[in-house]
């Protein structure tokens, strides 16, 4: 009999103690604040901001400063460190273990209507509409709005909706909030911290969610300047729209 010396896998360790997995499980769902999170897991502030540490630390875990009160920030789980994290301790085990990735496909026959919130549809919400609407091939009704919309779209958001996925959205015009006012949306997701704040009742039936993206927008920076944070965003978006897609499916 050999003796095994095999490190535990660093999700493992993170993941087993019975708060952090609670605090990952809650984040599964959308990013929230300390205090929200002490609300969700019924555990003190300080515990709590300790565990996001460690799980800061570790990488499963992100913290962005809100748009709307630059003294709080909005916590957000890394879904694809997870899945290499996770991937990596099931191979730890044993080779002929792995996880397949995040599906990209949406095949609940049943509709869904999903709406995407910011403040001034002209970048981030739009962006979720589009990849929302191409991944799943139309099969999910997307819609999207601003709480304070702009007369006209971002033109790095025309761009790089044609440039990275091949989505023309030239025609489209940015929509104020209160024209969805009578719709009923199974999901509703705000994109940004100011628009979470404003965003109206849609009902008890809705599934809330909050993706704290900040604006990719710099104020004084040209197009050209800006495009790489476009693209960034972008590219975040489209993550967290594959992250979704099994949520909707369970949920319809």
């Amino acid at each position: 009999m050999v003796l095994v010396h095999q490190p535990v896998p660093s999700f493992v360790q993170l993941a087993a103690h019975p708060l952090r997995w609670q605090l990952l499980a809650a984040l599964s769902g959308g990013d929230y604040r300390v205090r929200e999170m002490v609300t969700l897991v019924g555990q003190p502030q300080n515990l709590i901001s300790y565990h996001l540490r460690l799980l800061r630390d570790g990488g499963l875990v992100r913290a962005t400063r809100s748009s709307f009160d630059g003294r709080d920030s909005y916590y957000h789980l890394d879904l694809d460190c997870c899945a290499e994290m996770l991937t990596g301790a099931a191979a730890a085990l044993h080779p002929a273990l792995g996880l397949n990735p995040a599906s990209s496909r949406f095949d609940s026959q049943a509709p869904a209507s999903v709406l995407f919130v910011c403040t001034g549809n002209s970048a981030r919400s739009v962006m979720a509409e589009a990849l929302l609407r191409q991944r799943t091939n139309g099969g999910v009704e997307a819609h999207s709005a601003g709480t304070r919309p702009k007369s006209v779209m971002h033109p790095n958001v025309v761009r790089v909706l044609r440039e990275e996925f091949g989505i023309d959205i030239s025609g489209q015009d940015p929509r104020h909030l209160d024209t969805l006012a009578d719709h009923r949306f199974d999901t509703v997701v705000t994109l940004c911290d100011k628009a979470r704040e404003v965003c109206p009742d849609f009902g008890d039936d809705a599934r809330w969610i909050h993706w704290s993206i900040p604006d990719p927008s710099a104020p004084g920076g040209t197009d050209a300047d800006t495009y790489p944070a476009f693209q960034a965003t972008a590219a975040e978006i489209d993550t967290r729209i594959r992250y979704l897609l099994p949520i909707l499916t369970a949920e319809t």
